[in-house]
């Protein structure tokens, strides 16, 4: 009898112990609700419009500004985490993402302090840099004749450097096709919609010292005559000087906007880096690329989704990490 009793309190209690598991869980999920669209509607609802109305009004006097808050999503998201670590000046102890050679022309980051103090005056200590990373971004793409996109917030902001693992996450223009797609594979985002986000490379330029390998010291035999001419004449040095600002425009009938031209070009034997040529050769990609090329919408359509899963990839939410001060600095070097 008395067995029989202990093995009863023992089921309470179990059960006891598992209903208060149970709770505590859930009152962690809502302390934490991760991503969600319009975190901020409470604690600072005009965020997402004052972020709108700063790209705008930056973009007006800075067109190049659109191209980099784009790669912006890519640089800082597809390194571990979305949680704006690109941003990091360096310190004594660490390196920051800015100054590798995987950031090479990287540029406008203080454009984004401009933002974070438009925001802060508004709601000072809530609103990320990761999100206003993200949201500028969007607002980027926009602006640059995209597709608006809406993206969850709630991020929050890394402490640390990732430039030690710049070369483990993104992928180089040089890389075999198998390694772009595996790197974008692991965040979840699949073939077309790899196609879609190298959709980018439709705005912005190209610096010299990435492309001249395929004019010299001869020219790569894949490349259109008449574009190899055009680049040439755009980069005459074999070995260009990195500090000096020669480029060609990624697309030369719609510098400035993007679309689905892109891959007109790429099919064409246009593209200016490797991975352009193998998006348009290998036989994984080359379907999408045609598709593309035909359809605007359909481009638009896996660029949102792909976009999307970037800028969800792993980030910091509920106690994790902080909400910086300013986005150069971690708070404890504020």
């Amino acid at each position: 009898m008395a067995t029989k009793a202990l093995f009863f309190f023992a089921i309470i209690s179990l059960s006891a112990v598992s209903s208060l598991a149970e709770t505590e869980s859930a009152d962690s999920a809502d302390s934490n609700p991760g991503l969600v669209l319009n975190f901020y509607k409470d604690s600072c609802p005009q965020a997402e419009d004052i972020i709108k109305e700063q790209v705008k009004l930056l973009y007006k006097r800075h067109k190049n500004t659109a191209f980099s808050w784009l790669r912006n999503i890519f640089h800082d998201c597809a390194v571990e985490s979305c949680d704006a670590s690109l941003l990091l000046d360096s310190t004594r102890r660490s390196l920051s993402e800015k100054e590798t050679d995987r950031s090479f022309g990287l540029r406008n980051f203080r454009y984004l302090e401009t933002i974070k103090e438009a925001v802060e005056r508004e709601c000072p200590g809530v609103v990320s840099c990761a999100d206003i990373l993200v949201l500028s971004g969007r607002e980027g793409i926009v602006a640059l004749g995209g597709p608006y996109i809406p993206l969850k917030t709630g991020r929050r902001d890394g402490r640390k450097s990732r430039a030690d693992m710049l070369e483990q996450y993104l992928p180089d223009h040089n890389e075999s096709m198998s390694v772009v797609l595996e790197r974008f594979n692991s965040m979840g985002i699949d073939t077309p919609g790899v196609v879609a986000l190298l959709g980018s490379h439709s705005v912005g330029r190209t610096h010299c010292v990435k492309l001249v390998h395929r004019l010299y010291p001869e020219v790569d035999p894949v490349l259109d005559a008449g574009h190899v001419e055009h680049m040439l004449h755009k980069c005459p040095d074999a070995i260009p000087d990195p500090k000096a600002v020669q480029y060609v425009r990624n697309d030369r009938g719609t510098p400035m906007i993007l679309d689905n031209n892109y891959y007109r070009n790429i099919l064409d034997n246009k593209g200016l880096l490797i991975v352009d040529h193998q998006l348009a050769t290998d036989k994984r990609t080359k379907p999408y690329v045609k598709k593309m090329a035909k359809s605007q919408d359909y481009f638009f359509k896996h660029f949102g989704r792909a976009i999307t899963i970037l800028t969800e990839n792993n980030p910091l939410t509920g106690t994790k990490g902080e909400i910086r001060k300013q986005c150069n600095l971690a708070n404890k070097h504020h």
